[in-house]
């Protein structure tokens, strides 16, 4: 199993608006070119979105599907990866003062990669989830930045809201 955390300098509902928003998938997912919605709402139960993989000149279109959502708060998907198999990959989301400590857990269920899954493959995961994180974290500190910028002078921030409030 394949366990890795980052603490993100925003909020969790900074962090929780890029998961929630399925068109930026490809932008924090390693290996992801191009996404798009397959059916349902993302990230409701069940919705789904087609995104597709490069590797050199070889182009892959696969699946992920919303298996558990918990609102701001979990986000536990399933990666159908061909004849590679499936995965579980499991976000979750904790306040960590005013900043989130994301957590993400993958481990392989079915097909080659569950059957050959071993401490080598979880090596691998674990680069891989450092870049996520790093993609992840750098986009949700952009959209804070942004969200920073287009706030009304005079407004404040209320910690742990992600709400503006009228400064008296």
């Amino acid at each position: 199993m394949a366990v890795r955390h980052r603490l993100i300098r925003t909020s969790p509902q900074i962090v929780w608006s890029v998961l929630a928003d399925g068109s930026r998938y490809a932008q924090w997912v390693v290996g992801t070119e191009t996404t798009e919605p397959e059916h349902g709402h993302w990230p409701d139960l069940g919705a789904a979105i087609r995104y597709t993989v490069r590797l050199g000149p070889v182009q892959l279109a696969n699946t992920t599907v919303v298996r558990r959502c918990v609102h701001g708060e979990q986000l536990e998907l399933e990666a159908r990866a061909g004849m590679l198999g499936t995965a579980r990959i499991a976000i979750e989301l904790r306040p960590w003062g005013n900043h989130c400590l994301v957590i993400v857990d993958e481990h392989p269920l079915h097909g080659i990669g569950g059957t050959l899954h071993n401490v080598a493959v979880d090596a691998f995961i674990q680069l891989r989830h450092r870049a996520m994180l790093a993609r992840l974290a750098e986009l949700c500190e952009e959209v804070a930045a942004e969200e920073e910028r287009r706030r009304p002078l005079g407004q404040v921030v209320v910690p742990g809201t992600g709400e503006g409030a009228a400064r008296a």
